[in-house]
């Protein structure tokens, strides 16, 4: 088997309520970080992001990310995004989809108690809004 390309060490998360932070990527969201990105030295990210504020329209931008991997999983509720080329797709409790590298979408609309598991590969990435 040949050698990971980063050190990576064991780490476990457990769920603790004041873990989820607001302030991250988006302002309707609350972040609880899973320990992967310093697991990993960089190498993939992973957190729980709920949602804390009801959908509006204005929160709905087209946008991609510069990533090698992108994985979203919804844990609670169901959340709905519309991708360039597959139209519109929603997200319910215990379904998932992988986003390509760069494929451009829309976030359009979200349940109250909304929560999704994001993995993404690397863990520092851009996200560029394409207005």
């Amino acid at each position: 088997m040949p050698e990971p390309t980063r050190r990576q060490r064991f780490t476990v998360s457990h769920l603790d309520e004041a873990d989820f932070k607001t302030g991250g990527l988006r302002d309707y969201s609350a972040y609880r970080d899973l320990g992967i990105a310093a697991a990993t030295n960089g190498l993939a990210e992973a957190h729980v992001i709920r949602m804390i504020k009801p959908f509006s329209p204005e929160l709905s931008q087209r946008h991609h990310h510069d990533v090698e991997f992108q994985l979203i999983y919804c844990l609670k509720g169901w959340f709905s995004t519309e991708f360039e080329g597959h139209g519109v797709q929603t997200l319910r409790e215990g379904s998932c989809w992988i986003q390509p590298p760069g494929i451009r979408h829309t976030v359009r609309d979200w349940s109250d108690d909304c929560e999704l598991l994001e993995i993404i590969l690397p863990a520092e990435h851009e996200t560029v809004d394409d207005r």
